[in-house]
Order: structure tokens, then C-alpha cells, then sequence
């Protein structure tokens, strides 16, 4: 496995992420931002932040698996949130929780979060962009 993922002393416990992706692999893969539209388009989970985290979730396992890779190759998770506060979180959580019990795995990569006033559409919430690192 190209990534090894490290929580190091000093820093804060994230149970969600670790801190730290050491990748040993010779070939990169970036995933562009998924959203939640199915494999034919079609929005899915209108106004409700975990089902559009869950397929944005799945998006990129789907993009991952079309090229050899899976979520334990990611070396790096961006994730943005459509007017992100504290307490969307749960729901956040919830989905990708779901998305991670569908796809068979924990989803723990280095993340980083934003909070953006809107994405490329009026009716996404989240868009997750994933890159990843293979031997």
C-alpha cells in the first residue's frame, strides 16, 4: 500500500481524519470534485446534506475504482460545504458514515473542510475531491 496514515503526538486527535499521509507510491491520482448527481446525472437528496454527502462520497469511490484505486490510496480529501456551520456536522457525518458502510471502508485520509458561500450548481451542498497515490 502506497499510504500510511499518521495521528502524531503533539497535534489534536481527529477521530474523523488523521493529520498526516505519507505516500510512497510513483503514480497520482486526482479525483475532480464530486457531487451529488447519480451515475446518470440526476440530482440526488435535494436540501439534504448527508444523502449528498453520502453520493458525493460514493462519487469518488466510483472514480477511485475506475482506476485500480480505493479510498486506502487517498492521500488527501478536500470537502466543501455549502454555508458550512458547526452544526451541520451530524448530518455531514451521517453520510459519510453511510458512504463509507456501502463502499466497505473508513474514509480517515487527511481532510481539509470549507466553508463556501455556493458551489457550481444552486442545489449541491457539498463537493468532495480526492487525490490519491498508487505503487
Amino acid at each position: 500500500m502506497a499510504i500510511t496514515l499518521v495521528n502524531p503526538d503533539g497535534l489534536p486527535k481527529a477521530s474523523v481524519y488523521r493529520q498526516v499521509s505519507v505516500a510512497t507510491g510513483s503514480k497520482l491520482v486526482f479525483v475532480a470534485g464530486q457531487v451529488a448527481r447519480d451515475g446518470d446525472g440526476n440530482r440526488v437528496g435535494e436540501g439534504d446534506l448527508a444523502a449528498q454527502a453520502e453520493q458525493a462520497y460514493l462519487n469518488v469511490g466510483t472514480a477511485l475504482a475506475a482506476v485500480g484505486a480505493s479510498f486506502d490510496d487517498v492521500a488527501k480529501l478536500t470537502v466543501y460545504v455549502v454555508d458550512w456551520t458547526l452544526d451541520k456536522m451530524p448530518a455531514f457525518l451521517e453520510g459519510v458514515g453511510r458512504a463509507a458502510a456501502k463502499l466497505g471502508v473508513t474514509p480517515v485520509p487527511p481532510a481539509t473542510l470549507v466553508g463556501v458561500a455556493a458551489l457550481a450548481e444552486p442545489d449541491l451542498m457539498v463537493e468532495v475531491e480526492a487525490t490519491a497515490v498508487l505503487d
